[in-house]
């Protein structure tokens, strides 16, 4: 019975490094929809590689390399002024799957991004998946894509 308890015990401990090591991977996500719903670009930018790669559903739909964060954030800010879009912000919700090997990483995240449209109250239901690379003790967001329907106005 003793030895049961031992082995059982031993079992719960064995996972403990995966989670912080999870959340290690996951922090640069959580900082990045932070930093992007404070108006803080330059910590959203922080949390990403120079070399990073974006897609999502805002023309041009994908953006790669040296330049490619701020290309895609003044692609969003047109975007938004064409369609009257304002109040922006991402929620993000607890990793449904998160993949380490070494110092690369893959993690899936739901979101939900909501804003105004000409006043009018919208959400966005989605899936964030990303790409990082850890560089010597700090983890960067190397890729992410926006996956989801479009967005409907809120009840």
């Amino acid at each position: 019975m003793r030895m049961g308890v031992m082995i059982g015990l031993a079992g719960l401990a064995l996972p403990m490094p995966a989670l912080a090591q999870n959340a290690a991977v996951e922090a640069p996500i959580a900082a990045f929809a932070n930093s992007f719903n404070k108006g803080d670009i330059p910590g959203a930018r922080a949390t990403h590689e120079t070399l990073v790669t974006i897609t999502d559903e805002v023309a041009p739909y994908h953006w790669a390399g040296p330049g490619a964060f701020d290309a895609w954030l003044a692609a969003l800010g047109a975007d938004s002024a064409a369609k009257g879009v304002t109040d922006e912000s991402v929620t993000i919700g607890k990793a449904t799957r998160t993949l380490v090997s070494g110092a690369q990483a893959y993690v899936i995240v739901p979101a939900v991004y909501r804003f105004k449209q000409k006043g009018v109250a919208m959400s966005e239901t989605a899936q964030f998946t990303f790409v990082l690379h850890q560089e010597g003790t700090r983890w960067k967001i190397r890729g992410w894509t926006w996956t989801g329907p479009d967005a409907t106005p809120v009840k």
